[in-house]
């Protein structure tokens, strides 16, 4: 799926549009450093029926929220170096246990994954807009 957006309340649409094709319980978030991931994130947690306040996860590397349908982990991996840092944040265990795992900056962590069923959105911001796609 592909998008573009101008303003922050289109964010909207494109939850409201993804989240039926939301079949895996990882989501990898790429983009530059403002692009909207956790803008992205706010409006897809408030959709999914969370009361908590969504936060970049940036400096405490995971943050994790309620839902009805389970437990969702947010993960920022932009400071770690490298997979044993990934590693001891105890990564697997949260996969395991996670409804829905979003995962900002994966690219660290991304060979891992592989053999799993994941999503992927990537956001480029064009400075006027963001051009979105999901798969």
């Amino acid at each position: 799926m592909q998008f573009t957006i101008q303003e922050i309340k289109d964010w909207q649409e494109v939850v409201d549009k993804i989240i039926p094709d939301l079949k895996h319980n990882i989501l990898l978030l790429k983009g530059n450093l403002g692009a909207g991931k956790t803008t992205f994130t706010q409006f897809l947690l408030k959709k999914l029926g969370s009361q908590d306040e969504v936060n970049s996860p940036t400096y405490s590397i995971v943050n994790e929220y309620n839902t009805p349908k389970g437990k969702i982990y947010h993960f920022d991996l932009y400071r770690l170096k490298n997979i044993e840092e990934v590693y001891d944040i105890g990564i697997e265990e949260y996969l395991d246990n996670a409804f829905l795992c979003i995962i900002e900056w994966p690219e660290v962590y991304e060979e891992e994954l592989y053999g799993l069923k994941y999503h992927t959105m990537s956001i480029v911001n064009t400075g006027d807009e963001r051009e979105i796609s999901f798969e």
